[in-house]
């Protein structure tokens, strides 16, 4: 593992700077930005020189930091840019164009992956199991195609975080289907997209690398002692709500009883995917499996949450990959990474 010294600016939303310390931090603070404060201060803690900073709606910073800090590699921690989700990917060609190496998906694999429909045809194209959709476009009458039966899970196409899940986002009829697109309509201003509904279990698997890539253990959400007539899936409740969490019992672990060779069948998967949608750096699989062993993939998230302790680090660690050595491969990956200015040097 290459430890020499780094200069490393980290890009993160205005206001979530983190303290070089968390004396006097009380826990709600903390919620805000604990990702940033682990990623700063592990780097430190490694031996770099990071400058952590805050961006918003102006490039310009940006710029200024790459001329006066002249960083080695800048971490990408920016999930969005004047407020929109997907243009994160912006941002990383606005790095690419400054000729700046960095940390996590590249641009076209972020606007790729991004983008649940897009992907999605990208994914049925490679014979990719996934589950079949239709999209239904802003200001216009909800048809639900008739290839697509019931019951159907209903979300916006860009937002992640499980922005507007809710129990409601599963449909058993063509008026509460109308009812959930116009709602998400309303609420992110987008267009939204409907997909068969898999019933089974939530898996969650990171993969890691550009060319060559690794996957960690399959991570599982459980549901805990949630009622029988709520459906399992993660909304907005279950994976921010710490409350509603304690009170049922929801957490993610460790898969077990997989199947046999099923570890194998979901590694090779993932890796697929991540080839497919074009992503580097590394990125977090969403699947579901059924009772019968099949597996589909819901989602790919480039870039997803690496704070310390949450899933993705958790199952690296798994299997003897602390989250120094973590972020330190990140690292080595964003400067290995190949992009197209550096082709044509």
């Amino acid at each position: 593992m290459s430890r020499s010294k780094l200069r490393v600016l980290v890009l993160v939303r205005e206001g979530h700077v983190p303290p070089l310390t968390l004396e006097n931090v009380d826990e709600k603070a903390l919620d805000n930005w604990k990702a940033e404060f682990d990623v700063c201060d592990t780097l430190r803690h490694l031996g770099h020189e990071v400058l952590p900073l805050g961006v918003y709606d102006d490039l310009a910073p940006i710029r200024a930091a790459l001329h006066e800090f002249e960083p080695d590699i800048t971490f990408m921690m920016l999930e969005e840019f004047h407020g929109v989700v997907t243009y994160d990917f912006a941002v990383i060609s606005y790095l690419e164009l400054m000729q700046q190496p960095y940390t996590g998906c590249n641009p076209r694999g972020l606007l790729l992956s991004k983008d649940k429909a897009l992907s999605k045809k990208v994914l049925t194209y490679h014979r990719i199991p996934t589950p079949r959709f239709a999209v239904f476009p802003s200001n216009k009458t909800t048809h639900r195609p008739k290839k697509l039966s019931f019951p159907l899970f209903v979300k916006s196409v860009v937002e992640d975080a499980s922005f507007g899940i809710a129990q409601a986002s599963i449909v058993h009829d063509d008026e509460a289907l109308a009812e959930r697109v116009h709602y998400l309509h309303e609420l992110t201003g987008d267009d939204v997209i409907a997909e068969q509904y898999i019933e089974g279990r939530e898996l969650y698997v990171g993969v890691i690398g550009n060319k060559r890539l690794q996957t960690f253990p399959a991570w599982e959400m459980d549901f805990g002692s949630l009622p029988d007539d709520i459906a399992r899936i993660a909304t907005r409740q279950v994976k921010w709500n710490h409350k509603y969490q304690d009170k049922y019992g929801i957490t993610t672990r460790l898969a077990t009883d997989l199947g046999e060779g099923a570890e194998q069948q979901i590694s090779k998967l993932c890796k697929r995917v991540y080839r497919s949608l074009n992503m580097s750096g590394y990125a977090r699989m969403d699947l579901r499996m059924t009772e019968a062993g099949e597996i589909f993939v819901i989602e790919a998230n480039a870039n997803p949450n690496i704070e310390y302790g949450e899933d993705f680090a958790e199952s690296a660690e798994t299997i003897g990959i602390s989250y120094e050595t973590l972020l330190q491969r990140i690292l080595n990956h964003g400067l290995k990474y190949k992009a197209a200015w550096m082709r044509h040097l």
